[in-house]
């Protein structure tokens, strides 16, 4: 597989995508990389993007850990390899267990979740495969992070999603990475 929109050199970058791609960089990423690779082609979408993508990974009202999970769940979904290298370390790092992580990879539901991962767990299944959530996963959502974190859940599934359809149509090259590929 190619990538059909690989990294072009900053100096070759025009006046507009070279600030678009200096937001991301003095960001919190730090650096130009994953789906900002192809989307710097579209500089106004990709600062859009990195907005609000810089708030549901960082300060997202149902917090990072939850944050990540559903981030894997979206991947795993989109058979996302990029997003799966990216964040499965960043998932162990805020206490994802390495076997909720490796029955993701399975499309299998995790055992052993707390309350908080089975609900963020089963509600972003749910919106992947039913294209919708049921009445019992919703409620039992929103009393437990309020609407403001059921909007927040919403827009991590759906902005991993919008990456995902991104770099799979890109075809973005895989970064090194301790985790395990996802399987086909």
């Amino acid at each position: 597989m190619t990538d059909r929109l690989p990294p072009i050199a900053f100096e070759r970058l025009s006046a507009t995508q070279q600030v678009a791609a200096q937001e991301v960089i003095s960001g919190p990423r730090g650096a130009l990389y994953g789906p900002f690779v192809p989307l710097v082609r579209s500089p106004e979408l990709m600062s859009a993007a990195q907005k609000m993508g810089e708030y549901l990974r960082y300060r997202s009202a149902i917090g990072t850990r939850l944050s990540e999970l559903a981030i894997l769940v979206t991947a795993r979904q989109w058979n996302q390899q990029v997003e799966w290298a990216i964040h499965v370390p960043i998932a162990q790092q805020n206490d994802i267990s390495p076997d909720t992580i490796s029955a993701i990879a399975l499309r299998q539901r995790p055992t052993k979740m707390t309350e908080d991962e089975a609900l963020v767990h089963d509600f972003c299944v749910e919106l992947h495969t039913q294209k919708q959530v049921g009445d019992g996963t919703y409620f039992a959502a929103l009393a437990r992070f309020g609407e403001h974190g059921v909007v927040d859940l919403i827009g991590i599934n759906g902005y991993y999603t919008f990456l995902a359809m991104v770099m799979n149509t890109a075809q973005t090259t895989v970064p090194v990475s301790p985790a395990k590929p996802l399987p086909e």
